[in-house]
């Protein structure tokens, strides 16, 4: 016997996998058995009786839930659930992300049931959306994230409300008065959120810090850190634990390492460095050959595992480099004065000392613990100074160490690798921190000098560590690398095309290829207008670099080992890469790679948030320089675009703000086309893209936020 068809021939199970489907598709609809029967084949007698049947046994089984009289939807319940993280990007969006699924699940606003950017939850999984995009409900807050929000105090008699400078919240948070003692009205503070009750309409939160008035320098670059949960200053224990490390050199420590002490030797930095961790000695060998020492500051002689200063630079793995400021990974009495090698002192360091012929080749290399005396200490300024034919101290030794670095470089571009010159915007500061310049960072062969010979010494260690030789053969053995790969097929295609529209060509598409096409065109267009947006695109077409211990070589470098090893004061892998080698030139054959690429994954996660944080505090420099400028008109280059706007790179200072296509005022219509990647004018044809030249007037400044908006300026002679 076949299956019961109604009038309009669809059979029962045809019927139900129809409704299954639309309570699935719609699972925050409410749907009428009337509505149900019409919509899956027929709303008569038997059409409504069929349906009635089929919701009743759905109801039963726990799929659908009567939510009002003859009102049905999909129970919360026979939605698949998962426990995620919440990650919020703007009011509007909160998206989970959950380990095994294998995108994150979009959710609506309204059904948040009030998560917050960074809350462990239990997420609904209801549908997919047309695009494929998942969609669920959070059902609850399984742990309120412990993430600082930095806002602005509102004060009224017996409550404080602090209005976040972060986007991704978009709501106030309520605290109580008595428990914000000493807070004053447009104060900057730290909070966290603890609950959010059911019917209230703002989440409650309990005070962490006060920073200071709004608008003060020290309580906008603490905000900062404040922001990405950065530390600024040191517990005293830490303080304490640093200032008791013996730092006597003895003679018996002398005689456990290679005594360098009668090289000549120097550092070269920038004018306001305070630690120098690096330094260089040249010496003329008898057989004609030049020893080139690197010497690193041993920062593992004095930092021991399982310490509490050793437990703090873990925690913080990197120094945080804001525009007014650094924020250091070791206490100063580390980074200043033991480990920095200080013209006319003794030191410890770890080095890597090479010999090599005129041609800058490796004739031999010899890796391990030295004593050095530094005998000068130069500025970038003054090595390029004697580099262009100035006269002053050891001479000699620094154009001998230019030449050698120009070969090295040439043979590392000669490889493959890519040459990036990208403009790095810096700041001239009053007393008081207020910017009131700004100029871009130039590289000159002094900076190039240093480079490659950190270059060399870092790759060298790589090598050396990545394998030992057993009866003729390499047998791997765990390290931390440095490792960037190949760019993407589908970024390499978009830069491609960006290229194109500038007339230049771009060919390559795999393999060594794609960095000598690279260098051709960056080559071919320094100088030019559209130079600087080409090589952001082009940077971005790139993998990011990371630290881990699977090798896959460094692309950009060209380098098939690489690690970081020459600065130790500011990177913790750097220490982790000391320590590696000292046990491998004792002998050591193992290490426990498990730990190590735990330790590596750390570094990078805190790697990128040092790197969010010194963005920051540029965007908010940018934003304080330009605050009293509104109204003036500057020309620029679009430096990115949205459906909503497009981003505008002031010439010269290289500012960068929002110009929103709603506030263009000649009667057009602007849209993004994402597929072209430009921005059209329907009536005037006006196409804006990547590095197209533009005029712009500062329309406002937004100093919590750290934004400026533009308004965009459309030249009507030139349609």
């Amino acid at each position: 016997m076949g299956k019961r068809r109604n009038n309009r021939g669809r059979s029962r199970d045809d019927r139900a996998s129809f409704i299954v489907n639309m309570f699935r598709e719609f699972p925050d609809n409410r749907f009428s058995l009337k509505h149900l029967a019409a919509a899956s084949g027929g709303a008569d007698r038997d059409g409504r009786n069929m349906t009635f049947a089929i919701v009743r046994q759905l109801v039963e089984d726990g799929f659908v839930e009567e939510v009002a009289r003859s009102k049905y939807r999909l129970s919360r319940a026979a939605m698949p659930r998962y426990e995620g993280v919440v990650v919020s990007i703007t009011p509007g969006t909160l998206y989970v992300h959950v380990d095994e699924l294998e995108s994150d699940v979009f959710v609506a606003r309204r059904n948040g049931g009030g998560a917050l950017d960074g809350d462990r939850v239990v997420v609904a999984v209801a549908r997919r959306s047309r695009d494929g995009e998942l969609e669920g409900t959070i059902s609850s807050v399984v742990e309120r994230s412990m993430k600082p929000y930095v806002g602005t105090a509102q004060l009224t008699s017996n409550s404080v409300f602090v209005t976040p400078d972060t986007r991704r919240i978009g709501t106030d948070i309520y605290l109580e008065r008595k428990m914000c003692r000493g807070v004053e009205d447009g104060d900057k503070v730290v909070v966290r959120i603890v609950d959010w009750p059911d019917g209230e309409r703002l989440p409650h939160g309990v005070l962490v810090e006060r920073l200071g008035p709004a608008g003060d320098n020290d309580t906008e670059m603490h905000a900062i850190l404040a922001e990405f949960d950065l530390p600024y200053h040191f517990e005293k224990e830490v303080e304490a634990a640093a200032n008791a490390i013996d730092g006597e050199i003895t003679k018996e420590e002398i005689a456990r390492r290679r005594d360098m002490r009668d090289r000549v030797t120097f550092t070269i930095d920038p004018a306001d460095a305070k630690d120098f961790d690096d330094a260089l000695s040249l010496h003329r060998c008898d057989d004609g050959l030049w020893e080139v020492g690197v010497h690193i500051a041993d920062v593992t002689h004095y930092v021991t595992p399982g310490s509490v200063v050793e437990e703090e630079a873990l925690q913080r793995a990197t120094s945080v480099y804001l525009v007014d400021r650094t924020i250091p990974m070791l206490p100063e009495r580390l980074c200043n004065e033991l480990c920095s090698l200080r013209p006319h002192e003794d030191k410890l360091c770890f080095s890597a000392i090479f010999k090599l012929n005129d041609n800058a080749e490796i004739v031999e290399e010899w890796f391990g613990r030295t004593v050095i005396h530094s005998d000068r200490r130069f500025t970038y300024e003054e090595a390029q100074a004697i580099i262009e034919g100035a006269e002053g101290d050891y001479a000699e030794q620094v154009h001998t160490l230019d030449a050698l670095a120009r070969r090295l470089r040439e043979d590392r571009f000669k490889h493959g690798a890519i040459a990036f010159a990208r403009d790095e915007v810096r700041f001239t500061l009053d007393d008081k921190g207020r910017p009131i310049g700004v100029y871009t960072k130039v590289q000159k062969e002094a900076n190039q000098l240093i480079e490659e010979f950190m270059l060399l010494a870092n790759r060298s260690v790589a090598e050396y560590c990545a394998y030992r030789m057993s009866n003729g053969r390499r047998v791997p053995r765990p390290m931390v690398f440095r490792v960037h790969d190949e760019p993407s097929e589908d970024k390499l295609s978009r830069f491609r095309d960006f290229a194109l529209r500038f007339g230049h060509y771009f060919r390559a598409s795999k393999g060594r290829a794609i960095a000598k096409e690279m260098n051709k065109l960056l080559g071919s267009i320094a100088g030019r207008a559209e130079a600087n947006a080409i090589t952001t695109l082009a940077v971005r077409s790139m993998a990011k670099a990371v630290y881990t211990t699977d090798n896959i070589g460094h692309y950009g470098l060209a380098f098939p080992y690489y690690t970081h090893f020459t600065s130790p004061i500011r990177r913790y892998p750097d220490m982790m890469v000391h320590r590696l080698l000292a046990g491998y030139l004792a002998g050591e054959k193992r290490a426990d790679k498990k730990l190590l690429e735990q330790l590596a994954v750390h570094s990078t996660e805190r790697e990128i948030i040092a790197s969010e944080a010194e963005r920051a505090s540029i965007k908010y420099k940018m934003a304080e320089f330009m605050k009293d400028r509104i109204g003036e008109e500057y020309d620029g280059v679009v430096s990115g675009l949205t459906d909503w706007g497009v981003y505008v790179e002031l010439d010269d200072t290289h500012v960068e703000g929002m110009a929103f296509l709603r506030d263009i005022d000649d009667n057009d219509f602007y849209r993004f086309d994402e597929a072209r990647y430009e921005v059209v004018g329907r009536l005037s044809g006006v196409r804006l893209t990547l590095g197209s030249r533009v005029r712009v007037r500062v329309k406002s400044v937004d100093m919590n936020r750290r934004t400026l908006d533009f308004k965009l300026l459309i030249n009507r002679e030139k349609r």
